[in-house]
This record gives structure tokens, sequence and C-alpha cells, in this order.
């Protein structure tokens, strides 16, 4: 459900903001309005500085898990003062490794070269001899070296299957050399290496610094809370209607109301402050909380990946949790796949940190509920549960369960049509439904007479041939062609009933068979485990083992089985757990929220508040 929210319209002075703004702070109750805030450049500023503090908290917090971080180091014990340090340091690092992946390349340049003096080949130029390097192909060193040119020599360096690495040198005199010439670096291989392990020591030597910054986490996160709430101020103050000559400001804040009695007793204390109180209603952009219980408060983090519902209507969360959990499980549709996330998911919630709470909840949920729906659909990493035990009657997902997957989409359909049938009669009354519980009457009336009977479930005395049925459907076309609008004229009702019925029946349609992919992927994801079941039996040749085999001649078959199955399964849980997180988020958001009437909401309930880390 959605928590009930008052809204507050607060005049006071301009000289009492900051202590106004402090005290809501600590009170932690009030959402002052700030939507539409533009940030100018010093509040973009801010911003990105809070990013770099986020950005070096998770880097620090990932080094305090590695080998190279000293847990006795002494950290600091001012925030901006180690994350300045940690800035420094970052640069100092980064630069440290652009010059050590330079000096590796020159490395690798220079390495075929060996070790050479630059002041030598220097001196050499300065009596007169000249030193030039060159690479060739064998064949072009051994034409230049056959040449035998007067006052020429050529000495080879290095040499690879491709290359030869040679200097040529001369007095006086310049020749041409088949070859292309090097020009060597300052420094030579030796040097090179010395200086890249120099580079190398002097960066794990910042580890001890960067262990005391990585110690200093907490005053971090707390110096960034401070600028959180500099940011909280700086938005109040931008947003707030100033009267008077800016010496008033007005401002638009919401409580939830079982907390506005304390609300009240802040705003009464200050004498120079007026405030007008009055219930939130539909037509305000009022900010949304949601208030559910601790099992559909789990799928509040798949509702929020697509919108929070609009203040004033129906939280669709204790709804649609329990059919998310159903659809999972259909696409798994595997009890050995649901203990495997099963287990994933209690490593979550007893290793994650309270963090992962909700997600290792979700995904227990989640696992428990394929868990006992793949025992039910006769699947236990693509094994018949029914050849270990056949005396229990099992689904025959296969063949049962196409029309079960659309009854099901059908129910969901239904239901949703039903909450918008509440929700626009808490709205705008009871008759401005009577068009949609037209069409809510005539798709129940039909699943009930032909679709029950469909799965061998009759309703006594009601069929397609009954009375009541036909009672049932004339009551719906009446309210869906001439009563879908009171207000109007029953001929203009007969025409856009008509409209409405050519787009409903192919929207509905569309809907039901939308359903399908809860057998699809259900049913891919079971024949893709069998198949690796073969695969492993197959190449590694189990299958095909005679009998009396000793035990020591299976032992290679079952170590390959073993690897192609952790292999395959590994593959196919992986894919098939993404397809039953997303489908059934599609169904979720796509078809049953656009027949349950779904509003999105503008925002969440934020107070303000003090930011602690």
């Amino acid at each position: 459900m959605i928590s009930k929210m008052i809204r507050y319209d607060i005049l006071l002075h301009a000289k009492e903001q900051e202590r106004f703004v402090n005290e809501l702070r600590e009170l932690g109750l009030v959402d002052i309005t700030t939507t539409g805030w533009e940030p100018t450049e010093a509040d973009r500023a801010l911003l990105l500085e809070i990013e770099a503090y986020n950005r070096a908290i998770e880097a620090l917090q990932a080094f305090a898990k590695g080998e190279e971080f000293k847990a006795d180091a002494e950290p600091y014990f001012d925030g901006a003062a180690a994350y300045d340090r940690y800035v420094e340091l970052q640069a100092r690092r980064s630069e440290i490794l652009q010059k050590i992946a330079q000096l590796e390349k020159s490395a690798s340049d220079v390495e075929p070269w060996g070790s050479f003096s630059r002041a030598d080949i220097e001196r050499l130029a300065n009596e007169g001899v000249t030193l030039r390097t060159f690479v060739a192909q064998p064949a072009q060193y051994d034409a230049l070296v056959a040449e035998d040119a007067e006052g020429v020599t050529v000495v080879e360096i290095n040499r690879t299957q491709s290359f030869v690495y040679f200097a040529v040198v001369t007095r006086g005199i310049m020749v041409n050399v088949d070859g292309q010439e090097v020009h060597l670096p300052d420094s030579d291989y030796k040097a090179t290496v010395a200086e890249i392990e120099a580079l190398k020591a002097e960066n794990e030597a910042l580890n001890a610094d960067y262990s005391r910054i990585a110690r200093s986490v907490d005053v971090i996160a707390e110096r960034r809370a401070e600028l959180k709430e500099q940011l909280q101020g700086l938005k109040v103050d931008a947003m707030a209607t100033r009267e008077a000559d800016g010496n008033l400001l007005v401002l638009e804040g919401w409580a939830e109301a079982e907390t506005a009695d304390k609300v009240d007793k802040l705003l009464e204390e200050y004498p120079n402050l007026v405030y007008m109180r009055r219930d939130a209603t539909i037509d305000d952009e009022a900010p949304v909380k949601l208030k559910n219980n601790k099992f559909a408060r789990l799928f509040e983090l798949i509702g929020s990946m697509y919108a929070l519902p609009k203040y004033g209507t129906f939280d669709l969360t204790a709804i649609f949790g329990p059919f998310y959990m159903l659809f999972f499980a259909i696409c798994l549709c595997d009890a050995g796949y649901g203990l495997v996330l099963l287990a994933v998911g209690l490593a979550l919630l007893f290793k994650g940190g309270e963090s992962m709470r909700q997600a290792a909840l979700l995904s227990i949920v989640c696992a428990s509920a394929t868990v006992a729906f793949g025992f039910y659909a006769n699947s236990f990493f693509g094994l018949a549960i029914s050849d270990f035990a056949p005396v229990i009657k099992f689904l025959d997902f296969q063949n049962q369960f196409f029309s079960i997957s659309l009854a099901i989409g059908v129910v969901q359909i239904l239901v949703g049509m039903a909450i918008n049938i509440v929700m626009r009669t808490k709205l705008f009354g009871f008759t401005s439904t009577f068009g949609l519980l037209g069409w809510f009457i005539i798709l129940l009336t039909g699943s009930l007479a032909v679709g029950l009977p469909m799965f061998g479930i009759g309703i006594p005395g009601f069929d397609t041939s009954s009375p009541v049925f036909y009672g049932l459907m004339g009551v719906g076309a009446v309210l869906m062609l001439l009563l879908n609008n009171i207000k109007r004229n029953p001929l203009i009702n007969l025409g856009s009933g008509l409209w409405d019925a050519y787009n409903n029946i192919t929207g509905l349609l569309s809907d039901v068979l939308s359903y399908i992919r809860l057998f699809a992927i259900g049913l891919s994801g079971g024949v893709l485990a069998q198949v690796f079941n073969s695969l492993a039996m197959g190449l590694s040749g189990l299958d095909a083992m005679p009998e009396g085999t000793p035990w020591y001649g299976m032992i290679m078959p079952i170590v390959a089985a073993s690897i192609i199955l952790l292999i395959g399964h590994g593959i196919n849980l992986f894919m098939s757990a993404i397809s039953s997180f997303v489908h059934p988020m599609r169904l979720t958001f796509v078809e049953f929220y656009k027949n349950a009437g779904f509003e999105m909401g503008q925002r969440s309930f934020d107070p303000v508040r003090k930011m602690k880390e």
C-alpha cells in the first residue's frame, strides 16, 4: 500500500532558513519539494565532488579486500585530508603506471640491442666515427656483409628468425644501407629495466599510504555525508519561493500521516512561522512511500525497476508479487536449478551484507518456488524424477502446460481489470467503470463457461447454453456498448463501444498470448538440460560401458561426464535464470500493469535528514 501523506505549505523568515532546515534534518520526517531543481555551476561542482567521493570509497573498499592492504596502518582522522591524500596518490599512481607502460614498450624495442653506452657513442662521434644501427632481413644483411666495402665495418648485434640487428661503423663517409635505420633511445635495456623496477617499487610503496586511507573510509564517508547535506540545503534554498523582497520564504513539504504530529510540534516551536496542512490528494504531485508487509516488501525491488505508483492510486506490489514468484518458477522449471539458486541466495544473505539482504531474500523466495514447481514438473537437472518415484503423479509440462499458461494469463488479466474497476470507482465513481465492467463480465463469464470445462472442471448449470450465461453476456454487452459513458448519447456510446471492442479484442488476445512465453521458456530450459545430460553420457562413453567394467575403468568417463555436465548445466542455468528474471518482469510491467490501469508516480518520499554513512 501507499503511505498516506500530509502536505505542508510553510512561510518563514529567510534569516531562520538555515536553522529550520537543520532541525528538519535532525527530525528526518519532512520531504521538501525540490522537483525541477536546476543546478548552477557551483552546484554541479559539488555534485561532481560527491561522485568523486563515491568512486574513492568504492576503490578503497575494494583495495581493503586485497593482499596489498595493511590492516595495521594508522588511519586518518580528517575525512577531507584523507580524501585529498587519496587524490594525490591516485595522480602519482596514474603517472607511474603510464610511465611504466611507456618504458615497457621502450624496453621491448631496445632489448635486441642489449647493453650500450650512449656516452661512448657520443665520444666516437666527436672523434669522427659514425655508428648507425639497422634492422634488416637476414638476406639483406648477408648481402651487405658480402660487399665488404672499404672503410665500412658491419657488426651483428642480435639475430632472430626474421630479422638481424646490426651496426654500421664508418669514418668520414656515408653509405647507403639496405635496411631500416633505428635510432637508439638514451638508455639501454638494462637501464630501462632498472628504471621500470624502480617505478614498480615506488608504486608498491604507495600501498602503505593507501592502507592508511583505506582504514579511513568511515571518516571519508562522513565527509561525503556533509557534502550531501550541503547539496540538500542548496536544493531547498534554490526551490524556495521568495516573497517580500526576499525576506520571506515559502516551502512545500510532505510528511507521512502517522508522523505528522511530530512535524506539527516542530513547526509550532517557531513563533514567526506560519504553516497550513492538509491531506494530499491524487492531484498533488505528492512523493510516494510504499508500506507493505515483509513478503510484499521483497518485490518492491522489482517494481522500482519500472516506476513507483502515483500517489492516490493502488500499490500493486502485493498483487503482482505472488504472480512474479510463480512466473519465475515456471520459467526456470527445474528443482535442481532451484536448489542452486537457493544456495546462492543463502550465501548472499549471510555473506553479502545488509545492502544485499533484500536481493538475497527475493532470490531465496523465487528459488524455493522453483524447487517446488520443478519437482511438480518432474525435472531435476533435466532428469525425470518419476524414474525414481513412479508412484507420484507429476505434471506433464510438455503436453499440459501450454493451455495452463494461457489460463494463468487470463487470471492475471482479470485480476488487473478488477483492480482497475475498484480504483476507478474510488477516484471517479462507480458509473465511470461501466465500460470496463462490461468487458470484465464478458471475459469472466466466457472463461468460466468455456475455459473451465477444457480443464475438466465445470460449474453445474452454467455453460454456453445456459440462460445465466446469456444473461451475463447481455449485461456485459449493454454496459460495454451503450453505457460506457452515461453522460453521452447512447448512439455515440454504441459507436465508441464498437471501436473499443475492436481494440480490446485485439489487445486482450495479444496480452493472453504473451503468457505462452512461460511455457516456451520453461520447455526450452528443460530440453537443453536433457540435451546436456545426453551429451555427457554419449561423449564420455558411460552409456556404452559394458557390464562388469571395473571401477577404475569408469574413473575417466565419469570425470569427462562431470565436466560436460558442469559446463552445460552452468550455461543453461545462467541463461534460464536471466530469462526467468526478465520475462516475468515484462508480463508484469506490460500486460498486468496495463490492464490494472497503473499510473506512474513522480518521485519517492525522500525526507530532509542527516546523511549517516
